[in-house]
């Protein structure tokens, strides 16, 4: 596997344990509709959460937060509808971003709470 992709699963994995330390129930990772991607669902009892996971390497020129373009958020957005319709759920859905920074020594986390919204057409 190439090291980036491995960095990419390794940050996930870091991001999955944060969320459980933090008393998130996760309901799926990784789970895809069609072409499209949801990185974690997870639930706070209240609220649906998706979380998209950006993990970089030290000195990486664009921040991982700055990667999730309105693009990107289309394709979440949607995905995240798809999940919502497939399993019948009625919460109110937030939308999250956890940013990984790879350090010798480990990672530095960042947990950003309702990082964008769904844009209105």
């Amino acid at each position: 596997m190439a090291e980036r992709n491995e960095t990419g699963k390794r940050g996930e994995e870091e991001a999955q344990t944060y969320l459980k330390q933090a008393g998130y129930e996760l309901l799926h990772t990784n789970w895809r509709w069609h072409h499209f991607e949801l990185d974690i669902v997870a639930s706070t009892g209240d609220e649906l959460v998706v979380i998209e996971v950006k993990t970089r390497s030290v000195g990486y020129l664009l921040s991982p937060e700055e990667s999730v373009d309105m693009k990107k958020i289309r394709r979440i957005v949607r995905a995240a509808d798809a999940y919502v319709r497939r399993f019948g759920i009625a919460l109110p859905v937030r939308f999250d971003i956890i940013t990984l920074i790879k350090h010798n020594e480990g990672y530095t986390i960042e947990h950003l709470e309702d990082a964008f919204y769904a844009p209105v057409k």
